[in-house]
This record gives structure tokens, C-alpha cells and sequence, in this order.
């Protein structure tokens, strides 16, 4: 499960190498990338049910879940429910402060609407390192590495996915994510966390992991918010131990 941005597409870099493992469903929620937005309230609680009603109507029950961002809250969340199996959350987001998510807010917000407004020249800007690092510093530890296919879809997701703005309100205006106590998550919980993570920063991991005790917390080394892109060997690594 992806966060805010290009839906499926966004596990692009490291999508070829789980295959390669495992048999891999890669789902747009709700209002992104294929699949239509939500006719009622989109809140995390409201995502969290369409994706355990997928589950189930697919048959896939105890299978492995594993999302970055607010798809990393969405398997968590999804996991304190006793659905799916084995659970990998990449910078999960859900578990800031006040302070900290009025930041978020007030930073994440003004880059979407800058993302909006310059749609028709982000591919030029995000083919030069200089653009990369303007228009990713907060999301990317080395943003001027990346080549442009690898962050296109997530950027041009932020301005185009019809549930953008209301994800970001279920995320700045709705509860924090709940915990499950140890013992009752269904299967293993493994937790990644950027070290350098300026979106759900890195303080948020010890809280995450107080609220899921039963949580393995493992930690990517220079590396921003999205580690298919700044850590795609380590991330693929990790999803795939936390699935065995």
C-alpha cells in the first residue's frame, strides 16, 4: 500500500526485485492512481475498511501487508484490526505530536499546491538535480541522486490524485493511530524508519514501537521518507525478511 502520490506505481523501483520472491499485489487506494475515490467520509478508518473488504473479497486472508507512509499506517492499522498476516510499515505516518503534525501540515501542504501549479514543467524541473533537490528536499536525503523516473509518478500523484486533499486532511485533522497490545497482531509487525526522515521524523518511531510492542523497529541509514527510493536495497531486504 502507497502513501500520497502515484498509487501502485509508486513501489516502481523495488516492485521487479520482490517479484522476483514473492507474488506481489500492489493495490491503488481509493482515490488514487486507477481506482475511484470514496463516495462518503475518507478518513484512515474508512481507507483501512476498503482495503480489508479487498482482502477478503479477493480471498487473500493472512496475507502479508506491507505500506510506506500512510500506507505504512494503513497495515498497522490493519494489523490492530487481526487482518492479513505478516506486517512491514515503512515511515509509517499517525504517530506525531501536535507540534509536529502542525508542521507537517503546514510544509507538506504549500509543496502540493506549489506541485499543482508548476504540473506542466515538473518533468523538466525533475530531469536536473538542482530541480530535484528544490522539489524533494522534504522527502529525499539525497534528492540530486535520483533519476527523474524514479520520483516522476509520486510527484505528478501529489498534484493529480483526486484524494489528495482529503488523504491529507484524514491525516492532519483525524485521530493519531491507535496501538495493539502484545499478542494480538496476527503476525509479525517489522518497522522501517528513515534516519533522515523530515515527514514522519525519526523521533516517531519509539512511539510507534511503544504502541506496537510486538513491532521489530529496523532502521534505513541516510534515507528519507520513501526508501524504495533512497534505500531500495535495504527496503526490498527488509519487506522480504518480514514476509518470510
Amino acid at each position: 500500500m502507497h502513501g500520497l502520490g502515484a498509487g501502485w506505481r509508486s513501489w516502481a523501483p523495488i516492485l521487479e526485485d520482490l517479484a522476483e520472491h514473492r507474488e506481489v499485489i500492489a493495490v491503488d487506494l481509493p482515490g488514487f492512481g486507477a481506482t475511484p475515490p470514496l463516495t462518503g467520509e475518507v478518513s484512515i478508518a474508512t481507507l483501512a475498511d476498503s482495503v480489508a473488504d479487498f482482502i477478503r473479497e479477493q480471498g487473500l486472508d493472512g496475507v502479508a501487508t506491507v505500506g510506506q507512509s500512510m500506507g505504512g499506517r494503513l497495515v498497522l492499522e490493519l494489523a490492530r484490526r487481526g487482518v492479513g498476516g505478516d506486517t512491514v510499515a515503512l515511515d509509517p505516518g499517525g504517530f506525531w505530536s501536535d507540534r509536529e503534525r502542525l508542521v507537517f501540515s503546514a510544509t507538506l501542504r504549500p509543496s502540493i499546491r506549489l506541485v499543482r501549479m508548476l504540473r506542466r514543467v515538473v518533468p523538466s524541473l525533475l530531469a536536473s538535480p538542482v530541480g530535484r533537490t528544490v522539489l524533494l528536499a522534504q522527502l529525499s536525503a539525497r534528492p540530486w541522486a535520483l533519476s527523474r523516473e524514479t520520483v516522476l509518478p509520486d510527484v505528478l500523484g501529489l498534484a493529480d490524485a483526486p484524494a489528495t486533499g482529503a488523504a491529507m486532511d484524514a491525516l492532519t485533522k483525524g485521530p493519531t493511530q491507535g496501538g495493539a497490545p502484545a499478542g494480538t497482531v496476527p503476525g509479525r509487525v517489522t518497522i522501517g524508519w528513515g534516519r533522515r526522515d523530515l515527514v514522519t521524523v525519526p523521533r516517531q518511531a519509539a512511539r510507534a514501537k511503544a504502541l506496537y510492542p510486538d513491532a521489530v523497529l529496523s532502521w534505513f541509514e541516510r534515507c528519507g521518507h520513501f526508501p524504495q527510493w533512497d534505500a531500495p536495497h535495504e527496503a526490498t531486504r527488509l519487506i522480504l525478511e518480514g514476509t518470510r
